[in-house]
């Protein structure tokens, strides 16, 4: 969900993040250190934010200010972070290979009283008892609908991806419009990785993350530029992501493989049915330059 709302608001200025992978993986690292060291696990989701916002600064530079191919670059991101946060963990931490302890959740009164919805099945969190992040998300997601809506700052977003020329015509920056929507992407993207270091798998491993980014990518298409609907798909995902547990719970044994399989076939299925309605501003993934034509 954080991924993909940061997603969500990079498209919108017409950058296409493709790093978003390697983002996160950063973010998973970095936020594991702040909370393994700081003691708080306010300080990992904090330090995750920073990991991603400085990772995607190579976007910025790169895409956003010097042109190059949003593609490429966001391949190169995803690539590095998955080796260098690899490589700092394994010679940090391969021989004690620490454990952060549990984190806390916040029930929703009378909600978390429904059978299997709100109670904890194998160790996950049920549906209406969650971190208190997860609730911040939800709100700054129905925020940032708002701000796409109704103020300068979305309107100036939405701009710099589908007329730009007319952004710069109204003596807006474009470059430092998108730069901007690009470390929030960053920012985000670091906060999703951040939490599934710490209150998914309780630490750090090698990639964790495990193409959550690039499905991130498609729930920002499919739900078409709206931050409540990135919500939405994201809560279909993690059905998709829990399915295993139900799975195990109802009796029915499938292979390892099948059921790592059936979130990837579920983003299929969806982009299937709902390709030709995904939101792709006219502007994405298209450099600007000042004067040209």
């Amino acid at each position: 969900m954080f991924t993909a709302v940061g997603e969500t608001i990079s498209e919108r200025a017409g950058v296409l993040n493709i790093g978003l992978e390697g983002m996160m993986l950063v973010g998973a690292y970095v936020g594991f250190i702040g909370a393994y060291y700081g003691h708080s696990f306010w300080a990992g989701f904090a330090a995750g934010m920073g990991g991603g916002a400085a990772a995607s600064l190579v976007m910025v530079v790169l895409c956003v200010r010097l042109g190059l191919d949003q593609i490429v670059v966001g391949i190169a991101i995803t690539l590095a972070g998955e080796g260098i946060t690899s490589v700092l963990y394994q010679s940090r931490f391969s021989a004690t290979q620490p454990r952060l302890g549990g984190i806390h959740t916040a029930p929703i009164p009378l909600l978390d009283r429904i059978p299997v919805l709100g109670k904890t099945i194998n160790g996950e969190f049920p549906l209406f008892s969650q971190p208190l992040l997860v609730y911040l998300g939800i709100a700054f997601a129905v925020l940032l609908a708002w701000v796409f809506r109704s103020t300068n700052i979305g309107l100036n977003l939405r701009a710099a991806g589908e007329r730009p020329e007319a952004l710069d015509a109204a003596g807006i920056s474009v470059v430092a419009t998108r730069s901007y929507a690009a470390l929030a992407t960053g920012a985000l993207a670091g906060l999703g990785g951040a939490y599934l270091a710490i209150a998914g798998t309780g630490g750090f491993q090698d990639f964790l993350t495990q193409g959550q980014g690039y499905m991130a990518i498609v729930i920002a298409m499919l739900a078409r530029g709206r931050p409540i609907a990135v919500v939405v798909f994201s809560l279909m995902f993690g059905i998709a992501l829990s399915l295993s547990g139900l799975l195990q719970i109802a009796g029915i044994n499938l292979s390892p493989e099948v059921v790592h399989m059936l979130p990837f076939a579920a983003i299929i299925v969806a982009l299937m049915l709902f390709a030709r309605r995904a939101y792709l501003p006219p502007a994405l993934a298209l450099p600007y330059v000042r004067g040209a034509r």
